[in-house]
C-alpha cells in the first residue's frame, strides 16, 4: 500500500477528484456529502494544514482520509466541529492499518467524532458510539410524509394546523427547496447567530472562516456535491431556512433557524418536514439530520446510524499531551448530554448567559459580515 498526502488549499487534480467519488458510489456508507472532495477542499480553501492522505494500490488511489494537521503532528478530522460524518473514504475490498496511515501523514494522533461505524481499522481507538438519525425517503414519493401522519397523527395535525394560521395571520405559505438568493443566506446566518447566543452557545458565524466557508459551499453545484438553501416564506417574509450540503443520495441537515417573531406557529418543525418533503422530490434518498437528542429528530426520523468519536493515535509526547487535554472536556460533555437530569439544568444556565449576553446588546464582530 503505497500512501502519499495532498494539500488541500489548492484543490484537487480532476484524475483524484473521480477516484474519490468513485469510491463514494460504490459503498453506500460513504455517500454522505461531508465525506465528498468538495467538502474537504472547500475546507482546504479557508484552514491552515488541510490535507488528505491518499492510498494507492497497484499506482490507482483507492481510498482518500482527509485530515487537519498542526505544526506539532496533531491530526484531526477534516472539519471538525461543523463535519457531521467522518471516514476513511475507500473502495470496497480495501484492507488498511490505522496507524500506518498516520504514520504516512507524520500524524501522532488522529481526532474524530462522527465517524461512520463501519472504519474497523480505528475500532480500538473509539471512545463512544452515538446515533445519529436519519429520515429515509422514496425520491418522487410522497410515502414518508403518509408514514409520518399515520405514526404521530397528533404532532402531524398540530403542525399543519399551525400553518394554516400562519398562513392566515401572515400571508401564503410557500416553500423553496433550493433558493438561490445569496441575501437569504445572510438572513439565515444572522438568525442563526442570534440563535446561538440567545442559548449561550459558541456563536459560529462569529469565525470569519466558517462564513466563508458557508459561502463558498453555497456557490458549489457538482453532481456529488452541492449546497443547498431551503426557505420558508409566509407571503413576501422569510419565516424560516435551512442550509446544507446534499450528495447523488444523502442531503445533511445542517444549519436551521427561524425568525423568533414566529417562534409560536413552529416554523422550524415546518421547515424539516417541507424540506424532507422536497428532498425525496429532489433525488434525496436520506436526510442525515446529524447526530444529537432532540425531541424533532426522535419524531422525524425513520432510523438511526451510529457514529463514533475517539483518538487514533501512535506513540508519541504529542498524542499524550493531546489525549491527557482533550478526553476530559469530551468526557464531561457527553455525561451531560446523556443524562437530562444535567442536561436541563445545563441548558437553562446557557440559556440565562444568552439573555445576559443579549441585555448587554451585539458585540463587536458577533454576527456575520455584511455583504
Amino acid at each position: 500500500m503505497e500512501i502519499t498526502n495532498h494539500r488541500l488549499d489548492g484543490g484537487l487534480s480532476v484524475p483524484l477528484r473521480e477516484a474519490w467519488h468513485r469510491a463514494m458510489d460504490e459503498s453506500p456508507e460513504y455517500a454522505n456529502p461531508f465525506l465528498a472532495p468538495e467538502f474537504a477542499t472547500g475546507v482546504g480553501r479557508f484552514r491552515k494544514g488541510a490535507q488528505v492522505a491518499v492510498l494507492r494500490e497497484g499506482g490507482e488511489p483507492v481510498g482518500f482520509l482527509p485530515y487537519e494537521r498542526n505544526i506539532l503532528g496533531a491530526g484531526r478530522a477534516i472539519g471538525l466541529g461543523l463535519s457531521d460524518c467522518q471516514a476513511l473514504v475507500h473502495r470496497p475490498g480495501i484492507t488498511w492499518d490505522a496507524q500506518e496511515v498516520l504514520r504516512a501523514c507524520g500524524l501522532s494522533i488522529f481526532e474524530f467524532d462522527h465517524l461512520v461505524e463501519e472504519q474497523k481499522p480505528f475500532g480500538r481507538f473509539v471512545t463512544g458510539t452515538f446515533a445519529s438519525p436519519v429520515v429515509d425517503l422514496k425520491p418522487g414519493d410522497s410515502g414518508y410524509p403518509e408514514w409520518l401522519r399515520s405514526a404521530y397523527p397528533g404532532q402531524a395535525k398540530t403542525t399543519l394546523k399551525k400553518e394554516r394560521r400562519l398562513a392566515r395571520d401572515v400571508g401564503e405559505v410557500r416553500f423553496v427547496f433550493d433558493e438561490r438568493d445569496p441575501r437569504m443566506l445572510r438572513t439565515l446566518m444572522r438568525w442563526k447567530s442570534a440563535q446561538y447566543r440567545r442559548t449561550g452557545r459558541m456563536d459560529r458565524f462569529a469565525r470569519p472562516w466558517i462564513v466563508d466557508l458557508v459561502d463558498h459551499l453555497f456557490d458549489v453545484r457538482e453532481e456529488h456535491f452541492t449546497g443547498v438553501l431551503s426557505v420558508l416564506y409566509a407571503g413576501d417574509r422569510p419565516v424560516a431556512a435551512h442550509f446544507g450540503p446534499r450528495s447523488r443520495s444523502v442531503l445533511a441537515a445542517w444549519f436551521t433557524a427561524y425568525d423568533p417573531e414566529f417562534h409560536r406557529y413552529s416554523p422550524g418543525l415546518m421547515m424539516h418536514l417541507r424540506t424532507a418533503e422536497a428532498a425525496g422530490r429532489n433525488g434525496v434518498s436520506v436526510l442525515d439530520l446529524g447526530r444529537g437528542d432532540k425531541e424533532y429528530k426522535d419524531w422525524l426520523k425513520t432510523r438511526e446510524l451510529r457514529v463514533a468519536e475517539g483518538f487514533a493515535y501512535r506513540p508519541h509526547p504529542v498524542a499524550a499531551a493531546h489525549r491527557l487535554w482533550r478526553r476530559p472536556v469530551r468526557g464531561l460533555r457527553n455525561t451531560v448530554l446523556a443524562h437530562p437530569g444535567l442536561r436541563d439544568p445545563a441548558d437553562r444556565l446557557l440559556k440565562t448567559v444568552g439573555n445576559l449576553r443579549a441585555s448587554d446588546g451585539p458585540r463587536s464582530g458577533a454576527g456575520p459580515r455584511a455583504n
